[in-house]
Formats: C-alpha cells, structure tokens, sequence
C-alpha cells in the first residue's frame, strides 16, 4: 500500500518555530558542537520545574546579578541552562545558576535549555566544572573545590582528572593544595581579594612562628599579594611599609620665597649672553628647581 504524504507547501508558507532564535549563534555552535554537551536537546522550560543543587560557584555578586538581569529583560537569554533529566524526568540545574537567579529576579517564566539525558555523576561533574571554569568570575577557590570534590566522586587520580576536566597537571594539583585548606584561609582568600599564590607559598613554609604571624596577617587582610608576602618573609613576620624618601629644601635667604627667586634668576638669566649649551643646561636646572619647590 502506497504512504500517503501531506501536500507540498512552499517555503514563503512554510510556518517553523526556531528556539534558537535570539541566541548567540558563535555560542550556539560552540555548544553544540562541544564533546560533552553531544545529544543535548534544546528546549524551552518552565523556571519552576527546574531542580536547583549546589553548584560549583559559590559565591554571587547582588550587583553584577541585578545587571545580569537588566540585560536578559532587554536581550533576553543569550546562553541557554543546561540541564540533566534522570529516570523520573525530573530536570536539575548543573550549569547555569547566575542566569538561573538573574531570571528568578525579574519573574521569568521559563527559558531555553539544553537538557542532557542518561549522563552518570561523573559526566554531569565535568560538564558543570568545564563550563563554570571557562568564566573569569568563577573564583579560584570555587575552582579547587570543584576539583576536590570530582576527585572525592570519581577516586581518580590528577593525571586522570587533567584528562577529564582539561586542565594542565601542575593546575589540578595546585587545586587540590587549595581545596585542602582551611575554611577560615579559603574564605579570607574570597573576602579580601587574596592571590592564589599567597595560599600556596605561605603553605610550603615550615611550621613556627614565622608562618603563624604571616598566616595572622593573611587572613586579616593585611598580606594579599605576594609581593607582600614576600616582603614579610624577608622581614621575619612583620609586614613594613614602603620607605619614601623625601628632599629637603634648599635654605633661602630671609625673607625672600622660593618662587621669588626663581623667578629672578630666570630674568637675569635672559638678560645674559650665553651660548647655546649653557642655555640648556640653566634652563633644565630651573626646571628640576621648581620642581623641588612645588613638592
């Protein structure tokens, strides 16, 4: 028996609904293309269905989210969630949860996503880590806590971890240096804006008073780069400020101001027939002079 088809319609009728629309299309492909995001399906879904866990990043900005929102309520959604569906159909968030809040803020409804199925733990892991490392706000440690805890899930080894995740050796071990750390330094590290390499290096010190002063100053602040630390070391635990040197200013006879007789001296000066070379000379002394005046 012959299948019937429906009738050819032309391509000025045809009617198409693109979810893609709107989208950044460099991003778009990007992600379409990319090795762990392969059979994702796009589609739109309501904000309420989606089941929020806790995510690689941490720590949120009220501000730069209250501008997240201002751009989606103009530009709308330009990178879609990407989200997992399990067995019971239920759809969790693992990448995505700035946009997730910044359209929590303005009441949005639903949203375009990618939603990945059948994915095990590990999978999902380092789908979430890749895309949350790839921004520049995701913090260093929010980074070595993600590390941490895909090799406390995965039992792999760093080499193993450099492979899955995309990341250098020397990277996933300095990571996990971090992520082994107090909770008092991890947090100091985020609230005063501390370098990484603050972290590692006042932790290769060997136990004593030198590292409890440096780590004293380190966590209240006072010590945030390494220049500073260094600095510290050298001093043996105490954090001094930058020497100035300052002029002193030359003595003026009684009465008359330095200004006064600058002034004079470029007159009389004038006044002289002097060649070329002796010219120049006086003319960048009373230039260096009167800098020495206004300081």
């Amino acid at each position: 028996m012959a299948k019937k088809f429906a009738p050819r319609v032309s391509k000025r009728e045809r009617k198409t609904i693109d979810l893609t629309a709107g989208l950044d299309q460099e991003i778009y492909k990007k992600l379409s293309t990319d090795k762990l995001l392969q059979g994702a399906k796009l589609d739109e879904v309501f904000l309420k269905d989606i089941v929020v866990k806790d995510q690689v990043r941490t720590k949120f900005n009220d501000s730069s989210l209250k501008e997240l929102s201002d751009n989606i309520r103009v530009n709308g959604l330009i990178q879609p969630l990407v989200l997992h569906r399990d067995g019971l159909g239920r759809l969790t968030l693992i990448c995505g949860e700035r946009r997730f809040r910044a359209m929590s803020l303005i009441k949005m409804a639903k949203c375009p996503c990618f939603i990945l199925d059948n994915k095990n733990a590990d999978e999902l892991m380092a789908i979430q880590f890749s895309e949350n490392s790839s921004r520049e706000a995701l913090h260093f440690i929010d980074k070595a806590d993600g590390i941490l805890n895909y090799q406390k899930a995965t039992k792999a080894s760093e080499r193993k971890i450099q492979a899955a995740l995309g990341i250098s050796k020397s990277e996933v071990h300095r990571s996990l240096m971090i992520a082994k750390m107090t909770k008092k330094m991890k947090e100091a590290a985020k609230i005063h804006d501390i370098e990484k390499y603050v972290l590692l290096e006042l932790d290769a010190l060997d136990k004593g008073s030198l590292r409890t002063k440096l780590t004293k100053l380190v966590l209240s602040g006072e010590i945030t780069k390494r220049a500073q630390l260094k600095r510290a070391i050298k001093e043996g635990g105490v954090l001094k400020a930058g020497k100035k040197t300052t002029r002193k200013k030359s003595a003026l006879p009684k009465g008359l101001t330095a200004n006064a007789f600058l002034k004079a001296l470029n007159t009389q000066a004038k006044g002289k027939k002097l060649d070329k070379k002796t010219q120049s000379a006086l003319k960048q002394l009373l230039s260096e002079t009167q800098d020495m005046v206004d300081m």
